[in-house]
């Protein structure tokens, strides 16, 4: 089963391709988790799942708790994009509040072992955090997941918070036994590609020059940064030898206002 955005399906004879909503989930992504969990039903420990992750699967595959409605997880993915917060916080708290993410859909192909293959769209390249990690146990606390939602000041819907302050909401560790066998590689990375960039970059004739993979902020101050940077090459004092050409990876973040105006994080940074 594979489960894209909509618009990014292709036709396979043998895997079936689903499309649902991105960034705030919808009811066909609700029905793509179900599918996934359908699939590895029944499982024994001499088959294998072998899970791809990549970023957007944090919204692709909504599962809200017993008791909750898509509503729910709708309203809370909602309030967690206009904070402002980094993405990994984002994904800490989504973690606390599904049935899928923070390792558990690897408990639900449990006693088969997971081969996991990432595709990192994060800062750090942590797999836990591509996707809400599900297949990968959780690292952060429940509460330091309150804590994240305290210092940045996160409105979540009361009834959701009710439920983060519950004891049973905690989610699978790394010293749960039903890991043991299973096995994490990461195969892609902002890293991996800014090094092939730069590289080919060199190819041309260019000095290639890594900022950093891991870049977070305000998409603006990080735009800004930039622009300065690319405007002080020309100083004489300048580290960087032109003809250059500058890289950088990473994840922004925008709070969006009252009257949002359109376009997304790279928007913003340019």
């Amino acid at each position: 089963v594979v489960v894209t955005r909509y618009g990014f399906s292709e036709k396979c004879k043998k895997i079936k391709v689903l499309e649902a909503a991105h960034p705030v989930p919808d009811e066909n992504g609700l029905m793509a988790t179900n599918s996934i969990f359908e699939a590895i039903y029944g499982l024994t420990a001499d088959d294998l799942v072998i899970a791809l992750i990549c970023g957007g699967g944090s919204a692709l595959l909504p599962s809200p708790p017993p008791g909750f409605s898509l509503a729910d997880e709708q309203d809370l993915n909602e309030v967690l994009l206009h904070s402002g917060a980094p993405i990994g916080v984002m994904n800490a708290i989504r973690k606390h509040f599904s049935q899928v993410k923070g390792g558990r859909l690897a408990l639900a192909s449990y006693p088969a072992p997971v081969a996991t293959l990432v595709v990192s769209d994060v800062p750090g390249d942590d797999p836990a955090q591509v996707a809400s990690g599900p297949t990968i146990p959780d690292s952060v606390s429940l509460k330091e997941a309150l804590s994240f939602i305290e210092a940045y000041r996160i409105k979540i819907p009361l009834k959701i918070k009710e439920y983060f302050e519950k004891e049973d909401t905690k989610s699978p560790t790394y010293d749960d036994p039903r890991f043991s066998n299973n096995d994490i590689k990461l195969i892609a990375s902002s890293k991996i590609s800014l090094k092939a960039a730069a590289k080919k970059a060199q190819e041309f004739g260019l000095n290639s020059y890594i900022l950093s993979d891991s870049i977070e902020g305000r998409a603006s101050d990080v735009g800004s940064m930039h622009a300065a940077l690319a405007k002080f090459r020309n100083d004489k004092d300048t580290i960087f030898e032109t003809p250059a050409v500058i890289l950088s990876g990473g994840e922004t973040t925008v709070e969006i206002q009252d009257k949002p105006g359109r376009g997304g994080r790279n928007t913003e940074f340019l």
